[in-house]
């Protein structure tokens, strides 16, 4: 688990594709400082494994999956990746509960500049929609947000000047493709609610139980 809080901006070294995958080498420092083998680092908000490592870089594995659903597809090398280690039991949760798990790619199809704020406007895909809420989190290339508004197939955040500078965010132009994980409580709550529909619990069933 993550908390959408990015630690430090990596730089893709080197990334290998095969039918398979890829290997992706990223530069970094701060994330490496305890790391170790079979560790998970969030990376563009896509949980990653490490592989290998030195001193100044890590190397990880993205399956067909990954690759196929994310943005890590379009990465080259010296691309900037947002990066942050896994939640520790007892560490404070400055963002909010991210998995690392990308429920699809969304496009930033605006940018504005609201005083000392940034608004991104980002377009997505209509079966996302449903779990984005206005005023809940959502984590876009692996940073913890808040949701300005939300319109049809589409929805907006602010940036604050320290998000801006201590993210990939600065590079994003519009057309760029980011990703996209919604706060999974909504996915648990339309699970529970299409379990209880099959289970035909009305609430004439609940009158006839006592419990209304």
């Amino acid at each position: 688990m993550f908390t959408g809080l990015v630690e430090e901006i990596g730089r893709v070294k080197n990334i290998s594709k095969d039918n398979k995958g890829a290997h992706i080498v990223i530069k970094s420092e701060k994330i490496l400082e305890d790391v170790k083998l079979g560790d998970s680092i969030s990376t563009n908000g896509v949980c990653l494994t490490v592989t290998s490592f030195s001193k100044y870089e890590f190397t990880a594995y993205a399956m067909p999956e990954t690759m196929n659903k994310t943005n890590l597809s379009l990465l080259k090398s010296n691309d900037l990746v947002n990066l942050e280690r896994a939640l520790k039991l007892g560490d404070r949760l400055g963002g909010h509960m991210v998995s690392g798990h990308v429920d699809g790619l969304g496009k930033i199809i605006n940018i504005r500049d609201d005083s000392n704020a940034r608004i991104f406007e980002i377009e997505v895909e209509s079966n996302l929609t449903k779990y984005i809420v206005n005023k809940g989190s959502i984590c876009v290339d692996g940073i913890s947000l808040t949701v300005v508004d939300t319109k049809e197939k589409r929805f907006s955040v602010s940036i604050i000047p320290h998000t801006k500078e201590e993210t990939t965010l600065y590079t994003r132009k519009i057309g760029h493709r980011v990703n996209i994980e919604c706060d999974f409580l909504g996915k648990y709550v339309e699970k529970a609610l299409n379990h209880a529909n099959k289970s035909n619990i009305d609430e004439s069933f609940l009158r006839l139980n006592g419990f209304c």
